[in-house]
């Protein structure tokens, strides 16, 4: 089985709840609803430990006690932290999300000791070989996006690259993704772009997800289950991640990573138990 090595993001999720999303100028009256482990990077590496894969974490942290928390968590859930770096110049990263009763969430990050440029993430990534996943989300320098795919790939491993939130990557890193994973919102921004993957899966939330010829319908979730639909998309790269580290077929990763998506609406927050 191999390995996961995941290159993202580690933030706070500071989660506020809500009957309704504000219109611009609005105010509305809110409620706390926690303090929890987040970011693109974080969850998709709880996600793929959780799915039995070996996981490498590849990520910046501040100086701070939010910083030592989350690599602590990440520690605890049997993940390598040997490779999150320390910044002594910026916080650790932070989420402000809204969850409305429906559980539909906006979220706005500040990228922190996230937005950092780090070249040990291409050192680390050109150890990884073949049967290795990389997995990358793009809330970190996109530069050593880049960087740590072309290393991870020239070595021999799997490059898969969740290009969310949306930025333009350079077209060779494009290309030599397998697959680049976007949502309808990001495959409509890609689809206006220059670039062209090789490897394309989109997910289409409670609808399901296809790559190529390959593709699950959603499973269904009452809506007295749902908690909120944070992190339910990084969920579902985890397991795809695991998945095919293990050696599945493009049909079984998919029906793992999207079972994966369907369980993480049902809890609060990005991860399960995530309270920091």
């Amino acid at each position: 089985m191999g390995r996961v090595a995941v290159l993202g993001s580690l933030n706070v999720d500071v989660v506020t709840l809500v009957e309704r999303h504000p219109s611009p100028g609005e105010t509305v009256l809110g409620r706390a609803g926690g303090r929890f482990a987040g970011g693109k990077g974080g969850n998709q590496a709880a996600a793929a430990a959780r799915a039995g894969a070996s996981v490498r974490m590849l990520a910046r942290v501040g100086d701070d006690d939010a910083g030592v928390a989350y690599a602590a968590r990440l520690r605890a859930l049997g993940i390598d932290v040997s490779a999150v770096s320390t910044s002594a110049g910026a916080p650790t990263g932070t989420a402000l999300i809204t969850v409305d009763e429906h559980g539909e969430n906006s979220i706005i990050v500040v990228a922190g000791a996230n937005a950092e440029a780090d070249p040990s993430f291409a050192r680390e990534a050109a150890r990884l070989g073949p049967g290795d996943v990389l997995l990358c989300s793009l809330e970190v320098d996109l530069g050593a996006v880049a960087d740590a795919a072309r290393a991870a790939h020239a070595a021999g491993a799997r490059v898969v690259i969740n290009l969310a939130p949306y930025a333009g990557l350079p077209p060779d890193v494009i290309a030599l993704a397998d697959p680049v994973v976007v949502n309808e919102t990001e495959m409509r921004q890609l689809a206006d772009s220059d670039l062209l993957p090789q490897s394309l899966l989109v997910t289409f939330g409670a609808a399901g997800a296809r790559w190529g010829t390959d593709g699950v319908d959603g499973i269904p979730v009452a809506s007295g289950e749902v908690g909120d639909t944070v992190g339910a998309g990084d969920a579902f790269c985890g397991a795809l991640a695991a998945a095919l580290a293990s050696g599945a077929d493009p049909q079984a990763a998919l029906e793992v990573a999207n079972a994966a998506g369907a369980a993480a609406v049902r809890w609060v927050g990005a991860q399960p138990d995530a309270a920091l």
